[in-house]
């Protein structure tokens, strides 16, 4: 008598929305990047380079991760960063887990309102929270263990992992804790989805992050890039782009000097630009101005940086 077919076992399929926070220049997007594998969020030494909720998911046999990578927590200015603090904020309530990234640099208990929220969550709605103790490679074994000890105390609930994001250190540990805290469920995204963000946004976050690199003091944090244009084809995308600053005596800085400046963005975007999308790219760029926009509701809207109410 032939026996019955059994079943091979197979472990349960977990997915769910893994939401990235923690103060400016920590390191966040960095640990994005790695996390997901892809050059998703824009990476510099400057602080505030990420503005809105960048998504970028990863998939297993077994599993799906929705990241989140989100603004720096700060204390508003105007309504821009004000805007950037409500996706930080709303990350808290909508994330099946927490990744709180921090370093060896900052004081720990630096933004202690947002920090109240965090242990809130951990303690009161039993969100799991994982603690990113970031940057380990610039300070000792001493200090990064009496900082264990201090975020141990200060969320009692959470799991502390050192890493250093820039070198991928001790980054494989974070994902599989991800993992086994996710809830179990179907994947949320087709299992070949890498993230919910257009070509037009990575467009506009490239270009971005070229101001960033080769403008000082206020200039970088006055921009918003927008795609105007954007034509796809086998062998060459065509795009259109704006530069926006928000003030007129700021133009002729962004351009240069008989257009050096703005050459120079446009050729080290229109570079990245073709790596990220294996193939040639024609890239126009275009300065305007939009007078005080970060604290334009009207602009703000148009950028996506707030929705109609």
């Amino acid at each position: 008598m032939q026996q019955p077919t059994v079943p091979t076992p197979t472990a349960p399929h977990r997915a769910g929305f893994v939401n990235i926070i923690g103060n400016p220049n920590v390191g966040k997007s960095t640990l994005m990047n790695r996390l997901v594998g892809e050059r998703l969020s824009i990476i510099t030494s400057k602080a505030q380079t990420t503005r809105h909720r960048i998504m970028g998911i990863v998939s297993g046999p077994d599993f799906q991760i929705v990241y989140s990578d989100t603004p720096g927590v700060l204390k508003p200015k105007y309504k821009l960063q004000q805007s950037m603090l409500d996706f930080s904020t709303g990350a808290l309530g909508d994330a099946d887990v927490l990744v709180y990234v921090t370093d060896t640099v900052e004081q720990p208990d630096k933004n202690g309102d947002f920090l109240a929220k965090v242990r809130a969550m951990a303690a009161e709605n039993g969100t799991p929270v994982i603690v990113v103790v970031n940057k380990i490679d610039l300070t000792t074994s001493e200090k990064l263990e009496t900082l264990v000890e201090w975020w141990h105390a200060e969320i009692p609930s959470a799991e502390i992992i050192p890493v250093s994001a820039r070198e991928g250190f001790n980054v494989e540990p974070v994902i599989r804790r991800i993992v086994a805290l996710l809830p179990e469920g179907p994947a949320y995204y087709p299992k070949e989805t890498l993230t919910d963000k257009s070509l037009r946004f990575f467009a506009s976050e490239i270009i971005r992050e070229k101001i960033l690199l080769n403008y000082d003091k206020e200039i970088p944090y006055s921009t918003e890039v927008a795609i105007e244009s954007y034509a796809e084809s086998p062998a060459l995308d065509r795009i259109g782009a704006v530069i926006y600053v928000a003030r007129q005596s700021q133009k002729g800085i962004v351009i240069g000097h008989r257009g050096a400046k703005l050459k120079r963005v446009g050729t080290e975007a229109r570079k990245d630009l073709e790596a990220f999308l294996d193939k040639k790219v024609f890239l126009e760029i275009f300065v305007k101005v939009a007078e005080d926009w970060r604290d334009n509701d009207r602009a703000l809207r148009q950028f996506g940086y707030t929705h109609e109410k």
